[in-house]
């Protein structure tokens, strides 16, 4: 299913033009017309879910294969030194369009894309609230 309101459905249908790096019956790989760096392209599903959340399974497995695919392709054609693939869930992770979609971003040694976080501790209770309630 397709929603006609949608920046990401046009760019996977190819109504809106974009630099095509791939494409199969499910996924379209463009070029990010915002790059984090040189060579940041996007991974997006020709049919529209809203996030990793609503994604059919068999797409994530199949997502996760041509990341992999992608990013060692385009490594020798960049070469960058390494690769963040990033996929936001929700506005409080980042996420400000509503189609899944996963971003391939090349990085480059002293580069300044600022991906990261201030690293935590693991507290037990929390631990101990997170094993529980997945059992």
């Amino acid at each position: 299913m397709k929603n006609d309101s949608c920046i990401f459905c046009k760019l996977a249908s190819g109504d809106i033009p974009s630099a095509t790096l791939y494409e199969d019956d499910d996924f379209r790989v463009i070029l990010d017309l915002s790059p984090a760096s040189k060579g940041h392209a996007l991974i997006i599903p020709k049919e529209h879910y809203r996030n990793l959340y609503d994604l059919d399974e068999g797409l994530a497995a199949k997502v996760m294969v041509l990341a992999k695919n992608m990013i060692t392709r385009l490594k020798n054609v960049l070469d960058c030194d390494g690769y963040n693939i990033v996929q936001n869930n929700e506005e409080a992770a980042g996420q400000t369009v509503y189609h899944f979609h996963m971003h391939l971003i090349p990085r480059y040694k002293g580069d300044s894309v600022g991906l990261g976080w201030k690293m935590g501790k693991l507290l037990q209770e929390d631990k101990e609230e997170i094993l529980k309630g997945l059992s």
